[in-house]
């Protein structure tokens, strides 16, 4: 496999469903290239990345609308592959909503039920809208609700036929920012309610870690990363998801020892670098980064060194030159001559506003060996 699929057989074989070598191209554009990828029962699963990353275009091929492409769908033991949406029995909400405007909220989530005497269809929609918090609104049309009903209705229309897997394409990427937080607190609980195993694509890294048991992180047609959301935040496989993800000090070094990485003109403890006389990608989050006072008197001291290896702190001279205000946080940007390059730092608001520190202050940095991350090899 080429994603880095980390399920095993034994997984694979109790996965609901699983997709197997799917690729897609538009002529000679390659938008996906041999997806491989396995959805369990019950799970909560995000496809994040940049737009044009294919990720869209992998939900369509789960759901059954694109059907031109290699590679195989299956669910359970059975292949999947040719049939069409209808037979699959997902449900799918567009960031669009796509509701009729011609029908009531209740009329939209009838829509599509079939087989049900009248009186238990109107009141499976009724629990439906209620399930959503919308039981009251049952006789209002689109153009009578906000964004954030629409997009419920069109929640409740998807769960109204109890699908078999719920697909979820930018549900929320039309929405202001306050709707948007409140939707995706009642998505995570009605997921969690139903225990209906969901995929949803965003390009909003807060969504998908705030939302999701698996994160698959794409670029470019593949897969680059799949793991639960704190382990993708905390341990990105590559530059392309320390950066996506969160922010991330990145810097080049030469690993010249077990756990000793050399930076400009200082030397680093990096619990992860292994690979000696290899040139390193490195990198810190900025809240990992912390500051103190500096020992001037300690610096003064004969044939004292500039930067101790074994020092699993790595304290590194600093001169503050920038402050940005962000609400929960402060940003500070530093400069770090020993090192050659610039770091940002971000510490709480502190109580009162008040930083102990100005612009031009010379500080001491800590970096400890096991903030640092080894991003990838030169």
């Amino acid at each position: 496999m080429n994603n880095n699929d980390k399920h095993g057989e034994t997984d694979a074989a109790q996965a609901l469903l699983r997709l197997r070598g799917i690729t897609k191209r538009y002529g000679a554009q390659t938008v996906l290239d041999g997806i491989d990828l396995d959805l369990a029962d019950n799970s909560f699963v995000c496809l994040l990345g940049p737009s044009g990353c294919g990720k869209t275009t992998l939900l369509r091929i789960l759901c059954g609308i694109e059907p031109d492409h290699a590679g195989r769908v299956f669910m359970g033991a059975q292949d999947i592959t040719t049939w069409p949406a209808a037979q699959r029995r997902f449900g799918v909400v567009f960031q669009s909503y796509a509701l009729f405007p011609n029908l009531t909220a209740m009329g939209n989530v009838a829509y599509g039920l079939r087989g049900m005497d009248r009186e238990h269809m109107e009141q499976h929609c009724r629990d439906m809208l209620d399930l959503v918090g919308l039981a009251a609104h049952a006789g209002k049309y689109p153009s009578q609700l906000s964004g954030g009903q629409q997009q419920r209705v069109a929640l409740a229309r998807a769960l109204a036929p109890q699908p078999r897997l719920l697909l979820l394409d930018e549900p929320l990427s039309a929405l202001d920012a306050q709707v948007r937080v409140g939707l995706r607190q009642e998505l995570r609980r009605l997921q969690r309610h139903l225990r209906i195993p969901t995929v949803m694509v965003t390009h909003d890294q807060d969504e998908a870690l705030g939302l999701a048991d698996r994160v698959v992180l794409m670029d470019h047609g593949h897969i680059v990363q799949d793991s639960q959301p704190m382990a993708l935040y905390t341990a990105p496989a590559s530059e392309f998801a320390a950066r996506f993800v969160g922010r991330m000090n990145v810097w080049d070094g030469l690993c010249i020892a077990p756990g000793v990485v050399q930076v400009g003109q200082g030397q680093l403890r990096v619990a992860g670098a292994t690979a000696t006389g290899r040139a390193v990608k490195l990198g810190i989050r900025p809240e990992l980064v912390s500051l103190c006072e500096r020992d001037w008197a300690s610096e003064r001291t004969p044939n004292r060194r500039a930067q101790d290896a074994s020092d699993s702190d790595n304290q590194v001279p600093v001169q503050l030159t920038e402050i940005s205000f962000s609400g929960a946080y402060v940003g500070l940007r530093l400069s770090a001559p020993d090192l050659g390059l610039g770091l940002d730092a971000e510490l709480p608001t502190p109580l009162g506003g008040q930083l102990p520190w100005a612009v031009g202050e010379r500080l001491m940095a800590r970096l400890p060996a096991n903030a640092l991350s080894v991003l990838g090899h030169g």
